[in-house]
């Protein structure tokens, strides 16, 4: 099946209201220091089959990518890659989901959001979604949630973005995404979207945030024109 086409708006393009009406967010690095249990899953997987454990820079991947492209990333050339996805299915995340901690100031964040702004997740995790959303009694924060199960092609196409766009009927540059990696980076110059970087300096992004403590701030001020999206 292949990825929805890009959203197209029944308004012209000098009728549209750029003003800000949507706020996504990744999940990993951003809702959540998942760090620590993205290490113990996947070096709970290596070390089942006698593997090297996670180097920084495998690490650096698995936070960002699907179980999917994680475990080929991790066992490249390995051939037994069946009996790795048969033990990954049957291991139960749902003792690393206490080591997730929620980032500070976002419980204030998402309820200040509401009811003027709608809100989506958008992540590149597939069955763990739900878990740890309601493990964390985050699952009814977010109007909309799209995980990497229930697209195509997962980030950094954007086709996760369109469907979040299309939803709320919405244009790219109404919303903004805050993410933490280069895949999120390129996720939304892929999707046309303005990029909020969560506590990566080094990201391209349109704005950078340090804490949600200041988020609505920069919400706000999206929102009533006072800071202006970048040209594009």
């Amino acid at each position: 099946m292949p990825p929805p086409a890009p959203p197209t708006s029944s308004c012209p393009s000098t009728g549209i209201n750029n003003l800000l009406k949507l706020v996504a967010f990744d999940c990993d690095g951003v809702l959540f220091d998942s760090r620590q249990a993205n290490i113990a899953f996947y070096n709970a997987i290596l070390g089942q089959f006698e593997q090297p454990r996670l180097t920084p820079e495998a690490t650096d991947f698995v936070h960002s990518h699907t179980v999917s492209q994680s475990l080929e990333y991790l066992f490249q050339g390995y051939p037994h890659l069946d009996a790795v996805w048969e033990y990954t299915r049957g291991l139960d995340y749902h003792q690393f989901i206490p080591m997730m901690v929620e980032e500070p100031h976002l419980r204030e964040f998402l309820q200040f959001l509401r009811p003027t702004f709608a809100s989506a997740l958008a992540t590149n995790r597939t069955t763990t979604t739900r878990a740890v959303l309601k493990y964390h009694r985050l699952e009814d924060q977010f109007d909309l949630v799209v995980s990497a199960q229930d697209v195509t092609h997962p980030k950094p196409h954007p086709e996760s973005f369109w469907r979040i766009l299309e939803h709320f009927d919405l244009e790219p540059r109404q919303a903004i995404f805050i993410g933490d990696s280069r895949v999120d980076e390129e996720f939304a110059k892929n999707a046309g979207v303005p990029l909020v970087a969560y506590r990566n300096p080094e990201l391209q992004a349109d704005f950078f945030l340090d804490s949600f403590a200041s988020a609505p701030a920069l919400v706000t001020g999206l929102a009533s024109g006072k800071i202006g999206l970048p040209e594009g």
